[in-house]
């Protein structure tokens, strides 16, 4: 049996619907590890136009590996953020001419609040929102519909709008175990021959098998 390769756009060769991120995406300013996927069955090709939005500054899309990204999942880019230093929010600058020109610096000036970061093996629920400069640690849970305004921790579940902590997923050791293996730096052969464990097994039994 082969193992999928993670040059395989569509990996479920029946579905359209479902395309690994990292041959799909061409902007540089999006970084996408293997064998991430995202699942939409009307617009799964567009992930690039439709799902990262105001992608107009220096700042990246840096996801992981393995992770899971449900339909109407939406990344807002810093380029949404409208300048708060006055009175008005409204961008003047965008329009060009001399109000470009009386406005730029204060446009560039804008505060950035950075890259927007996902982890490893990050499961993201159905038409969740991520906003800008976010970071989800490895392990995390997106519950459907959320809105993420703050950074999510290690293993953590989050849902509502604002998104907040609902559980941990285990407890503090584990979790310090679960990054330490970090099974998915793992050459995908030793994947494969653990896939089992990773799926079903505990933090320690997963240690016991790590290299």
């Amino acid at each position: 049996m082969t193992i999928p390769s993670p040059d395989n756009l569509y990996p479920l060769p029946d579905y359209a619907r479902t395309v690994l991120l990292r041959p799909l995406v061409k902007n540089p300013q999006i970084e996408i590890g293997e064998y991430t996927y995202y699942d939409d069955p009307h617009h799964a090709e567009e992930f690039e136009q439709r799902n990262v939005l105001y992608n107009f500054g220096n700042e990246k899309l840096i996801i992981g590996r393995y992770c899971a990204l449900a339909e109407g999942v939406r990344f807002i880019m810093s380029g949404a953020n409208h300048s708060m230093a006055g009175v008005s929010t409204f961008p003047f600058t965008i329009f060009g001419g001399v109000w470009g020109e009386k406005t730029l610096d204060i446009a560039l000036g804008a505060p950035s609040r950075g890259d927007t970061v996902v982890g490893n093996d990050v499961w993201i629920g159905y038409q969740a929102l991520i906003m800008p400069g976010v970071r989800i640690g490895n392990g995390a849970i997106i519950a459907a519909g959320s809105v993420v305004v703050s950074d999510v921790p290690a293993y953590g579940i989050v849902g509502g709008n604002p998104a907040s902590l609902l559980k941990k997923r285990y407890s503090d050791e584990d979790v310090e175990t679960l990054e330490r293996v970090a099974w998915w730096d793992w050459p995908v052969e030793k994947v494969t021959e653990h896939v089992r464990v990773i799926m079903a097994g505990t933090p320690a039994e997963l240690a016991a098998v790590a290299p």
